[in-house]
């Protein structure tokens, strides 16, 4: 049996034919659309390196079926940058040193994006390592991710009461 969904990934609507019902949203974005940014990590949703948001949120892509998404909106690493533009949390990583390997960044990035969308740790550097704690690094990076995103965090906090 074939099963057809629909998603909007990085802006654009992408209608699919799955044969398979098991096909998770993590191979359907790499096999499929040659997304490699969203990487496959532990398979199990224990590394956080296929990180995406789904509908804004936060998810381990290797865990969701892409037929139980059907007209969800995705947003992957290579949906981030603006043209040549940074988004702000890909430039507070450069700045503060916030990069790994490389294989663990995107679902860093993409963490630290949702985490932010869904307003949960404010600038308390504790709470940013908690809600961050399902993106594993063995680079040893965590400080300079914490900084990155209290970097985004105050600053985009200072423009809101500026404004």
């Amino acid at each position: 049996m074939t099963h057809s969904i629909s998603l909007t990934v990085n802006g654009a609507r992408r209608d699919f034919q799955l044969d398979d019902p098991r096909v998770t949203l993590l191979d359907l974005l790499r096999e499929r659309l040659q997304l490699t940014g969203t990487k496959k990590g532990c398979d199990r949703g224990q590394c956080g390196a296929c990180t995406i948001l789904v509908d804004g949120k936060r998810i381990n892509s290797c865990l969701a079926l892409a037929v139980s998404h059907d007209g969800a909106d995705i947003l992957t690493i290579e949906g981030v940058a603006r043209g040549d533009q940074l988004h702000p949390v890909q430039a507070a990583f450069i700045a503060r040193d916030g990069f790994q390997c490389g294989f663990c960044t995107p679902g860093q990035i993409m963490s630290a994006i949702g985490m932010m969308r869904e307003a949960q740790a404010g600038d308390d550097p504790e709470r940013i390592r908690e809600c961050m704690s399902g993106n594993l690094c063995r680079c040893g990076a965590y400080a300079g991710i914490v900084d990155a995103v209290l970097e985004v965090q105050t600053g985009e906090a200072n423009q809101r009461r500026s404004a």
